[in-house]
């Protein structure tokens, strides 16, 4: 039977997911530990990618090899890149991009992928489902967004570089895996949707509310990935 995958980057991100899960079982393919489970009568399949691009795309082609997905949600915190989005709120990446990715000097517009495009976009069947949740979700209780995500293996902190980010690809939210996961599962014709919870905003210390938030980050993205499956 075909699995929904489910891919975090950092350990607290997997855990709030992994506290949900009734009938787990453990699975460990080159050091990675995919967790098996149920979440409301769906079954799933759970793994920690570590940080960044290579660890992300690396454990998506893994997943995707070694089980049969029916799609991919990348789940976990992000930086804000707008005053719409505060900690605890959800961007769900409609379009995702790569902000480091550079080939200009051939003609390209900056976070063009050759063979891939500047911006790769969700699947539009689970964005249509993930906007029937969010019909029914009290809206003074948390702030969600469906928008873009800018993906780069550098944890911003600069609200210059945020700003330039903004500007350029009119971004959301910022991370350091989305684009990466949406590569793979584009590449590989894999349907996937980003959900991401805002845990710092790019400000010169924003490393100190990172660390404060993340937890609450998680929690958040799990609630909202639990009423989603």
């Amino acid at each position: 039977m075909k699995k929904i995958g489910i891919i975090a980057a950092m350990e607290e991100e997997k855990n709030a997911i992994k506290n949900m899960m009734k009938d787990i079982k453990e699975n460990k393919i080159y050091e990675l530990i995919f967790t098996e489970g149920i979440i409301n009568e769906k079954e799933c399949v759970l793994v920690e990618s570590g940080v960044g691009k290579v660890n992300s795309s690396r454990t998506t082609q893994i997943m995707i090899d070694k089980y049969d997905i029916e799609y991919v949600i990348n789940t976990g915190s992000a930086g804000s890149a707008t005053d719409e989005l505060n900690i605890g709120d959800i961007v769900i990446g409609k379009k995702i991009v790569q902000h480091d990715f550079d080939i200009t000097a051939f003609g390209h517009k900056k976070g063009y992928i050759s063979n891939v495009g500047e911006y790769i976009f969700s699947d539009e069947k689970l964005i249509n489902k993930f906007e029937e949740v969010v019909g029914a979700i009290d809206s003074e209780e948390i702030k969600i967004k469906i928008g873009t995500i800018a993906t780069g293996d550098i944890f911003c902190t600069e609200a210059k570089m945020k700003d330039k980010i903004k500007e350029k690809f009119r971004a959301d939210a910022i991370e350091m895996e989305a684009a990466s996961i949406a590569q793979v599962c584009y590449l590989d014709k894999i349907p996937f949707i980003i959900i991401r919870s805002i845990s710092d905003t790019p400000n010169g210390k924003n490393e100190i509310t990172f660390e404060q938030y993340l937890e609450l980050a998680s929690k958040k993205c799990a609630e909202i990935l639990e009423k989603f499956i």
